[in-house]
């Protein structure tokens, strides 16, 4: 691994720092004002092949020439990820508070005991290498992310679509990412080189939404000046996606039922048929059998349009993908506002994960763009979430075997939903669950020590080694 870089001007405190993290197994690197550092910096920038740049540096505020706090100013804007430990005698709240808005990690006040500094090191060390693998994980990202196994359901039937035309019903509720799935759909499909064009049904007056599908004649109604292409048209050759088809009304749905029936339709107020090549996939948040037996939806529609079905979990049926949307959604709103990406804590995604996102991915990403106004730090803590999810995640106060009797009805209701869905293979996908969930919050306890989170979960070293492997779980091996 990559070295820790110590700025102090007081040699004892190098001494002591380089003799710790030596035990540790951890190398070190000193200087003794910022400049060095900065020069170092240079020389990595340049290609110096017998150096390394850093893994974590570890800064005094008060040296000779520039303080820790400029220097953390100039670092930041180098490496935004690197995690910055400021070190200071003078433990006053206005250090404090500029470590914090520059960026810092952690802030360290002088006199400290040595074992928690190097505790707190080891945490900024096992920071930053997740933060390596997160921002390879971003560039390799596609254009839909998820490891839960509904997720993993859902990218293997786009799979076994990719060679086929057919018309697809995506379902799921609002904000879970629906049309995200219509674009995955149509990038690998053989009509990918056409136009991908999206239509909310629900978000157009009735009166203009036939215009809207199927385009008008000059002339056709007051203010029709010009011919106008409809969506049909515009999604010529490529996939014409129709959101929230649920809410489309109900003599539209005929016309509609046309297209797809006969490959052709009128403009408004025109006479002469437009053939259509698009394919058409649909999404509702509804119950469109029920819309059905209400009277509201057509049969013969629904059949035509429920050829193949997409069922797309909400986020609290895949809570393992929250810390993995976070750090992409962190990054995203990061490069919408212009800033430096912030980094989540361990707490903080429990938080989040224990969090029920009744506005799904959605939501989601609208928290983690708040936070990238709001949080005052560089990392995220929990206190920094927004009211909603902390006061939805207070702890209850309830006897152990209430609280036990909760999960396991949680789990018998998610049991009955797998069932009455027709999922196969439910044991492995609830135990595949159970098992992530268990050892990824003893990772996170043991701050990523297997050996003693195997122990305190009472398995061996090389099972939970396999488990990890076998789970695809992104955690840090042992240094």
């Amino acid at each position: 691994m990559k070295p820790i870089w110590i700025v102090d001007d007081d040699p004892s405190i190098r001494f002591v720092l380089e003799r710790a993290l030596a035990r540790e197994g951890l190398p070190t690197r000193s200087f003794t004002q910022a400049r060095e550092v900065l020069d170092a910096l240079a020389g990595v920038a340049a290609g110096g092949a017998a150096q390394q740049g850093p893994q974590v540096l570890v800064s005094d505020i008060r040296m000779p020439g520039d303080s820790g706090l400029q220097l953390l100013e100039q670092v930041r804007a180098q490496l935004p990820g690197l995690p910055v430990i400021v070190m200071t005698a003078y433990s006053d709240l206005d250090s404090a508070v500029s470590a914090f808005q520059g960026g810092a990690f952690e802030y360290l006040p002088k006199p400290f005991d040595v074992p928690k500094a190097v505790e707190l090191i080891r945490r900024a060390v096992e920071e930053s290498e997740r933060e390596q693998v997160a921002e390879q994980q971003q560039a390799d990202a596609p254009e839909m992310l998820g490891q839960a196994p509904a997720m993993q359901d859902v990218f293997r039937a786009i799979g076994r679509l990719s060679q086929s035309v057919v018309t697809v019903l995506v379902t799921g509720e609002s904000g879970s990412g629906k049309e995200l799935v219509a674009r995955a759909l149509h990038k690998h499909s053989p009509v990918a080189g056409g136009p991908f064009v999206a239509i909310n049904t629900a978000a157009i007056p009735k009166d203009l939404l036939e215009s809207e599908l199927f385009g008008h004649e000059r002339g056709a109604f007051t203010g029709a000046q010009t011919q106008r292409r409809g969506r049909f048209e515009q999604a010529e050759g490529g996939t014409l996606f129709l959101d929230e088809i649920g809410d489309m009304p109900f003599d539209l749905q005929t016309r509609l039922l046309r297209v797809l029936s006969d490959g052709q339709f009128y403009r408004v107020g025109g006479h002469a048929a437009v053939k259509s090549h698009v394919r058409v996939i649909a999404a509702t948040h509804q119950d469109l059998e029920q819309r059905v037996r209400d009277g509201a939806f057509r049969e013969d529609l629904f059949h035509r349009l429920n050829v193949i079905r997409l069922r797309l979990p909400a986020l609290r049926e895949r809570r393992e993908d929250v810390p993995m949307l976070t750090r992409h959604f962190l990054q995203r709103s990061a490069r919408q506002l212009g800033v430096e990406p912030k980094r989540i804590s361990d707490a903080a995604l429990e938080t989040l994960m224990r969090f029920a996102f009744p506005g799904n991915v959605r939501q989601l990403e609208n928290i983690c763009h708040w936070l990238t106004v709001m949080a005052p730090a560089q990392v995220i803590s929990a206190r920094d979430l927004p009211p909603e999810v902390l006061q939805a995640g207070a702890p209850v106060h309830a006897p152990a075997a209430a609280a036990d009797e909760g999960w396991e009805l949680a789990l018998e209701r998610e049991a009955q939903r797998l069932l009455q869905d027709g999922r196969p293979e439910v044991w492995e996908a609830l135990a595949r669950r159970f098992e992530s969930r268990l050892i990824r919050t003893a990772l996170q306890a043991t701050h990523g020590r297997r050996m003693e989170a195997a122990q305190r979960l009472g398995i061996g070293r090389n099972t939970i080694t396999r488990k990890i492997q076998e789970l695809g779980l992104d955690a840090p091996d042992e240094v």
